[in-house]
């Protein structure tokens, strides 16, 4: 009975082991995948006169993930996510994110939706020039999470922050 319990929880895991590698070798292949990221940070504080939103105490990771079919998540270095706004066609550069940011002000939960562009990230401060789109900005805020949309991230491009969203997405993988 112990013998016939070993070799079906071998076979079982060797079965998941194969669905593994069959799905590192789909993902590979040239397809598209659609990347939602998280960032959160401690505090925020925006200046109305030049549209900058400031994380103070920001996540040392950016936390991704995908939908159907791919079910991909992981995290990256928040440092490795601002190349994300170079240049070329598949870059928030020439398709800026849309960001829902979800802020507690003294006790109340304030949802922004805001358009980020032009990150700079110092030590534990990102800051990104935004253009609200919904909601009403708050001076201040704590407990900070921003979750970020997608735009068509292949799996196989050739923008340089596609370059990089490929080689986080095979380090996680592999």
């Amino acid at each position: 009975m112990t013998t016939r319990r070993k070799l079906l929880l071998t076979a079982s895991a060797l079965a998941a082991t194969a669905g593994v590698l069959n799905t590192r070798d789909a993902l590979a292949a040239d397809t598209i995948a659609d990347f939602l990221f998280v960032q959160t940070a401690d505090a925020m504080s925006f200046d109305k006169a030049t549209s900058k939103l400031t994380l103070e105490g920001v996540g040392g990771t950016t936390l991704f993930f995908s939908d159907r079919p791919e079910r991909v998540a992981g995290n990256m270095k928040t440092a490795a996510f601002i190349p994300f706004w170079s240049k070329g066609k598949d870059s928030f550069l020439s398709d800026p994110p849309n960001a829902d940011l979800s802020i507690l002000e003294g006790g109340e939960l304030r949802q922004v939706v805001v358009v980020l562009e032009q990150p700079e990230l110092n030590g534990d401060k990102l800051s990104y020039t935004v253009k609200v789109v919904s909601g009403e900005m708050p001076e201040k805020g704590t407990d900070v999470s921003v979750f970020i949309d997608i735009i068509g991230m292949p799996l196989t491009p050739v923008s340089y922050a596609g370059v990089a969203r490929r080689s986080f997405r095979r380090a996680v993988m592999y």
